[in-house]
Order: structure tokens, then C-alpha cells, then sequence
């Protein structure tokens, strides 16, 4: 097929070399082949000399939904005790993705937004589907929330996460506000926020930018199956209560499947009196927060996001 022009050049070189390694897309193969697959291009790929320094890594385990599960503690610096802490949840549409294939990730906003991150192992489905993931996050972001002390920060707690990571996110912060548990912001990028919608940038850009709509609807399959209800907050943020959440973080990439998904939970939390801090990054797709070594415009959109998150998180 035949890409936009307005695709950043150097991210359509990185589509080519994809495409052309022959590779069958996600949604014909089997969960693990898919994690093999990407375990390969975000980690055994990865340059090392990319990798941001941080000070501190800590490998730990926290409280899941049925039984503890791994988590990674990055201290971006000494004297962290005085930084807030950020309890991260990876993309992956709920099926791939861990700790090592966001360590990139971590790493970046972690010494870029100057927190303390703490990075959760959820459950993936299909193995374990809606809503282990979801009593994962609560479980853990719940036990982050009372050892912040412990964790090397201060008071402040944030939340964030990529695609699926941010449909997490979104949906703890929502429980937190319920719970009276204080958040200090919310970083969503790319997020997943209403499963059921439809939307323009689903059509616009359902196939050849990395995330394809056939994909999405496989991620869904694997993790909701055919009987679950998509408007459940849960599932679908969107569709929760909005008012009252902690200041937002909301970014999205033009060539994106998920493009409208995001803008429009950032407008819904705009319309609530949220503060929210909203940006669509041109020429750039789905996957970009990883993709900083292959695009300097998506390093630059990184950095920016970043910054927005700082700000956020230290006022």
C-alpha cells in the first residue's frame, strides 16, 4: 500500500525494512510468536548505548490480583527521596509487552520527567484476560500509593502507560478519585479508551503504520473475547466519570489507528474540568516512544511529551 506523504521519512524507511523482512502480521500468529516478535524488535535490537543512565534499578515484586508479580524500580538520581513516584503500565494490547520491552520507556521518563518509576508486570491474556490485567494495576498502583516512602519519592504519585498501559492507567486514576487517593497527574500516551468506538483514524489508518485495525481487533479478542461488555469503564474509560481525575498528560501520533480514541478521551476530560495537556504529533505512528534512535522527530515528540509530564509532576 501506499503511505501518506506526511509520514516522517525516517519512520517510513523503518516501515520498509519491517515489511520487507517477511515477517506474517500479529493478528495470524499465536500469542507467544507475537511476544517473540516483539521482544526482538524493542529489545534484542536495541542498541545499548540508547539507553538512558539512571541511577538506580531495582528489581522488585508488588501486589497483583490473585498472586505478586515483578515489578522494576528506577531511580533517575541521587537524592530521589525528594521526586515523585510513577507507577507504569506497558502497551502491548494487553496480550505482549513486559518489563524489558518498556525499559526504554521507563528509563526515558524516568530521568526526562525526573520521578521515580515503578514499572508493573500485569497479567497478559489471552492466558489471563479482562479483567486480570485491570485488578493487576489496581492491586499494585493501591501498594505503590502506600510506600511511597519505601520507594525512595516523596508524596506525589502519578500514573502512566502507552496504548494499552495508558487504558490502565486511565482506568486506575478513575478508581483512585473514587478511593480519595491523591494523584499528581497522568501521563496516557497513545491511550486505548473506548474498545466499542468507532472512529475516522481507524479508517484512515488501518493498515501499514505499524498498529493495523485487523491487529486491534486481535488484541481485543485475546484479552474481552466475544462476551464482554465493551462500555464497561473498565474496558472503556471513556465511558467512566471524569470529573475530579488528576491533571493529564494526553499524546497521540497522526498515523495512528488510535489516534481519535485518545484526542477524544482528552477532550471528554477537558470538557469535565480536568487540566489536561493535549498533542497529536505530525508524521508519527503508533510505537513512537520506542522509536526515538530510528526518528529524530520522534525523539523530539519524546522529549516534549516528557517535558509536559515534568511540568505536570513539579508544577
Amino acid at each position: 500500500m501506499t503511505l501518506h506523504p506526511d509520514l516522517d521519512p525516517q519512520l517510513a524507511g523503518l516501515l520498509g525494512l519491517m515489511a520487507g523482512a517477511g515477517h506474517p502480521p500479529m493478528w495470524q500468529q499465536s500469542p507467544e510468536q507475537a511476544r517473540q516478535g516483539f521482544r526482538v524488535l524493542t529489545v534484542d535490537l536495541r542498541d545499548p548505548a540508547s539507553v538512558p543512565a539512571v541511577d538506580v534499578v531495582e528489581e522488585i515484586t508488588v501486589p497483583g490480583g490473585d498472586s505478586e508479580r515483578p515489578a522494576r524500580v528506577y531511580r533517575p538520581r541521587a537524592g530521589a527521596d525528594t521526586l515523585p513516584t510513577v507507577a507504569f503500565f506497558h502497551g502491548g494490547g494487553f496480550v505482549i509487552g513486559d518489563l524489558d520491552t518498556h525499559d526504554l520507556t521507563c528509563r526515558t521518563i524516568a530521568t526526562l520527567s525526573d520521578a521515580v518509576v515503578v514499572s508493573v508486570d500485569y497479567r497478559l491474556a489471552p492466558e489471563h484476560p479482562f479483567p486480570a490485567g485491570v485488578d493487576d494495576a489496581l492491586a499494585a498502583a493501591r501498594w505503590v500509593s502506600d510506600s511511597l516512602a519505601d520507594l525512595g519519592g516523596d508524596d506525589r504519585m502519578a500514573v502512566a502507560g502507552d496504548s494499552a498501559g495508558g487504558n490502565l492507567s486511565a482506568v486506575v486514576a478513575q478508581a483512585f478519585r473514587d478511593e480519595d487517593r491523591p494523584l499528581a497527574g497522568q501521563l496516557l500516551v497513545y491511550p486505548v479508551t473506548d474498545m466499542g468506538g468507532s472512529y475516522p483514524s481507524h479508517t484512515d489508518n488501518a493498515e501499514g503504520y505499524f498498529l493495523d485495525q485487523r491487529t486491534m481487533e486481535w488484541f481485543g479478542a485475546q484479552y474481552v473475547g466475544t462476551a464482554g461488555d465493551l462500555s464497561d469503564p473498565r474496558l472503556s474509560p471513556l465511558n467512566g466519570r471524569l470529573d475530579g481525575l488528576a491533571p493529564a498528560v494526553v499524546v497521540t501520533a497522526e498515523f495512528d489507528p488510535l489516534r481519535d480514541d485518545g484526542n477524544a478521551y482528552a477532550r471528554a476530560l477537558a470538557d469535565a474540568g480536568v487540566p489536561v495537556e493535549n498533542r497529536t504529533f505530525p508524521g508519527l505512528i503508533h510505537g513512537f516512544v520506542d522509536m526515538g534512535r530510528h526518528s529524530a522527530a520522534a525523539q523530539a515528540a519524546v522529549e516534549e511529551t516528557c517535558a509536559l509530564f515534568r511540568a505536570v509532576l513539579h508544577g
